[in-house]
């Protein structure tokens, strides 16, 4: 079976919204994207360009897509993989895109993503995409969490975990800590909290 695994900058406060600049997500009136910002290092772009470099599929909300569809297919030198990737697109108003190849989910997404992950083909990674990520964790959809955890408090904003989250069990397979203090570690799903 596939695995999804879920890439998330977040904050230690569960914060995930508007990572990476202001104009990102303002939903809600959100007012603090940008807050990764002065954490870079070598590590952690290493980290990251590990993950875009492996093979996989791409599971992201529309929001996500309409950001980085007119971006990636410009961009193929610094993450060729993306464009190759298959990539199923949660949304109730869209159907195509020239960014193929995609495939556009609309209904019961968890009902869909579970069949999904049944067929063969390489894992799936969710990025960002703060409204699907909290249906793929209600319907424990969600196989292993790798974070980015950022040494700051954003004190407001969409969070990784929020209600309605399945207790579960995670065991740590990788982590290390860069030099700016950036936690990457990754939480692969052991068990529903209680079930052993």
């Amino acid at each position: 079976m596939r695995k999804i695994i879920a890439l998330e900058h977040i904050s230690l406060d569960g914060v995930i919204q508007g990572a990476s600049g202001p104009e990102e997500d303002t939903s809600g009136g959100f007012t603090r994207g940008g807050w990764i910002a002065g954490y870079s290092d070598e590590s952690l772009g290493t980290a990251i360009r590990k993950q875009m470099n492996g093979q996989f599929d791409l599971l992201v909300g529309r929001k996500t897509f309409e950001i980085w569809e007119p971006y990636w297919p410009e961009h193929s030198d610094i993450w060729p993989n993306v464009n190759k990737a298959t990539k199923y697109v949660a949304s109730n108003t869209r159907t195509s895109s020239k960014w193929q190849p995609s495939v556009f989910l609309s209904g019961d997404i968890a009902e869909k993503v579970a069949k999904i992950k049944q067929q063969p083909g390489p894992d799936i990674h969710v990025w960002g995409s703060s409204n699907l990520l909290q249906t793929l964790i209600k319907h424990d959809l969600v196989d292993v969490f790798w974070l980015m955890i950022y040494p700051v408090t954003v004190g407001a904003g969409k969070r990784l975990f929020a209600d309605g989250t399945i207790p579960t069990k995670f065991k740590v397979t990788e982590s290390k800590v860069t030099s700016e203090g950036v936690i990457i570690v990754n939480y692969e799903r052991a068990s529903l909290l209680n079930s052993e």
